[in-house]
């Protein structure tokens, strides 16, 4: 019978964490200093691109993990990798720990396909509706129901946008308004045409990259086994990670929900990861509790 893992120690930085991070910012590096020198993306080749993209490959629902987009992308995954990896590790030991993060991070890839490709949908729907016109008005629908010009979106979203005096896109505004004042020009409409077409391409090619969905899923596995944990948001802001896991999962939500035309952060992958940590840990919490009675009625 497999005995249960039972940490010798705690270790500051176990086997597992220590090699993500190390593997992670030597990526990191290399795709900086590609570019930097050769001009070679390597997030066009192992980002996450969706199914019918023509850059897709299958090992991009894990490469995609070790790939970030910026310093403050990076730095603030590999904190949280460090801060509740090391616990996760430590508790659960290095076979278990890094099958969850895998299960996780290609969770997240999983849902975050689905969610562009429903996107990919409602916008090659809306692009339609466009088409059927080739009008001013109909370009504007479009561009205000794919939240382009920033008058869509959440009570709070439009509230920024008043007190701020935000107005992202402003231009296609003025260039619907010069087309409505010009409407049999061909030139305003072949050029709202090659907007919609470029538009819909740049969502079938869109990239994703980061291990957030399996940090966001390391986050709920330290919400689960150390609930009354305190959790320091900011730095300053004491809450307990129960608190903090729900409290992310309804921002994510939120966020993902709003489906901003201007926001990059994939919010649906992040929930991903969530999901499918919460399901695995429920299964191995199912496989110990049957394995237990198992044993136990062997002795009757």
């Amino acid at each position: 019978m497999n005995q249960p893992y039972k940490p010798s120690g705690f270790q500051v930085l176990p086997p597992v964490v220590k090699n993500l991070l190390i593997l992670n910012i030597l990526i990191f590096i290399l795709t900086y200093v590609l570019d930097l020198k050769t001009g070679f993306d390597l997030n066009e080749y192992l980002g996450l691109h969706y199914v019918t993209a023509s850059g897709f490959l299958p090992v991009q629902f894990f490469s995609y993990m070790f790939l970030h987009g910026n310093l403050t992308h990076i730095l603030f995954n590999m904190f949280a990798l460090w801060t509740f990896g090391t616990v996760l590790e430590n508790t659960w030991g290095a076979k278990r720990f890094i099958i969850f993060y895998a299960v996780c991070g290609i969770g997240a890839a999983v849902t975050q396909t689905a969610v562009v490709g429903w996107d990919i949908h409602n916008a090659q729907t809306a692009a339609d509706r466009y088409r059927n016109e080739q009008s001013a008005d109909a370009f504007l629908v479009f561009v205000k129901e794919r939240d382009l010009i920033g008058e869509q979106g959440g009570v709070l979203t439009r509230f920024w946008h008043y007190i701020s005096d935000y107005h992202p896109r402003q231009e296609l505004l003025v260039f619907v308004d010069d087309w409505s004042k010009n409407p049999s020009a061909a030139g305003y409409r072949n050029e709202a045409n090659k907007f919609v077409d470029s538009y819909i391409a740049a969502k079938i090619n869109s990239t994703t990259v980061g291990a957030s969905g399996a940090i966001y899923g390391l986050l709920l596995a330290f919400g689960m086994l150390f609930p009354n944990a305190l959790l320091y948001l900011y730095f300053a802001i004491p809450i307990r990670a129960k608190y903090a896991v729900a409290l992310f999962g309804l921002l994510e939500l939120y966020s993902g929900a709003q489906n901003s035309g201007s926001d990059n952060v994939a919010h649906f992958a992040h929930l991903g990861g969530m999901i499918f940590g919460y399901f695995l840990i429920v299964a191995w919490k199912r496989k110990s509790f049957d394995r237990f009675n198992q044993n136990h009625n062997d002795w009757l």
